[in-house]
């Protein structure tokens, strides 16, 4: 079902990310905190052709440390574990969809109590994703925070399968409900009027750049967390790297004028970690069609990823804080 990740390191004590972080395909469940795997599903219509964004990802490990200064916490007491990546057929495309949501079902069964994180690769990933996490837990509601530019619920039939649309055959399956999922970060020219229709027919929230400013980031998150909590049993988030303003991620394809600077997707995903509700979270199309990802757009992604973590770690001491102080009275 795995691979070993072509960029694999030694494991070693220190406190760089290719130090702490452990490489190893069948942890033990009671050993995880949070997993990592990835899904080489490309963006690009040349079907041979691998996500580059996994790999990448990877690479540049020895270039972070576990500390955040900002906020004066230590990453190294998560236990993060990646298991490696799916393996695709690079000539099958639905194979490789198959392949994806069967990983994300076996993590969420045999790793009930770890977060899980999928790099990808195109959005179509997100799709497979949340149904291999459905088919493990049927019984529940699943909440999805999509952090995009788009709406991506474009009528499947009209964009073929090269740019693929997940939330609206997410939709269609049944997978989730529209008024389940909170898409953050719209602005602009980027979205047209039938697919606008579309979320409003369907209850999908939309949540304006502009608006989410006015009122206050965190004010907006915060808010949208606890609507989400009441109303589903777990929540997924997507990060599509198009959110960001073109000038933080000049490789990704659909980035446009206008959208999230780095801090403010940041500060989004920190406090997103904070929230346990949230149990699974993707980063996806940091893929460009042509050529080789760069550096900057790479350590962006690893950026938000780390501020994610900073978040699950912020939680996990203010819970062990007010347990302290409970038992102090």
């Amino acid at each position: 079902m795995f691979i070993q990740p072509e960029c694999q390191w030694k494991q070693e004590k220190g406190s760089a990310m290719h130090q702490w972080i452990k490489q190893k395909e069948n942890p033990r469940p009671n050993d995880v905190d949070i997993i990592i795997y990835g899904a080489l599903l490309s963006y690009a219509s040349d079907p041979s052709k691998k996500a580059q964004y996994p790999t990448a990802f990877r690479k540049v490990w020895p270039s972070f440390q576990s500390y955040n200064l900002d906020e004066q916490v230590d990453l190294r007491s998560l236990a993060v574990v990646d298991v490696g990546d799916v393996a695709i057929q690079p000539t099958d495309r639905m194979l490789s969809e198959s392949a994806i949501e069967a990983a994300a079902e076996n993590l969420s069964t045999a790793y009930p109590k770890s977060f899980t994180c999928l790099l990808g690769g195109d959005h179509t990933v997100t799709g497979c994703s949340l149904r291999g996490i459905k088919n493990a837990f049927p019984q529940e509601r699943i909440g999805i925070i999509q952090i995009d530019t788009h709406l991506d619920a474009r009528n499947q039939e009209e964009i073929g399968l090269a740019m693929d649309s997940p939330i609206q055959k997410l939709i269609a399956a049944g997978t989730v409900e529209g008024r389940h999922i909170y898409n953050v970060g719209l602005h602009g020219f980027f979205n047209s009027p039938e697919m606008i229709q579309y979320a409003k027919e369907q209850g999908i929230h939309m949540i304006t750049l502009k608006q989410m400013r006015r009122d206050g980031i965190q004010l907006t998150i915060r808010e949208m967390l606890r609507q989400l909590m009441y109303q589903v049993d777990r929540i997924y988030v997507s990060v599509d790297l198009d959110a960001l303003d073109i000038t933080f991620a000049p490789d990704v394809p659909a980035a446009t004028p206008g959208g999230l600077t780095a801090y403010e997707l940041f500060d989004i995903l920190k406090l997103i970690g904070e929230n346990e509700g949230v149990r699974h979270i993707d980063f996806v199309y940091a893929d460009p069609k042509e050529g080789d990802l760069r550096p900057e757009t790479v350590k962006m992604g690893v950026t938000a990823f780390l501020q994610w973590l900073t978040g699950i770690k912020l939680d996990h001491r203010n819970r062990l804080t007010t347990k302290t102080k409970a038992l102090i009275r």
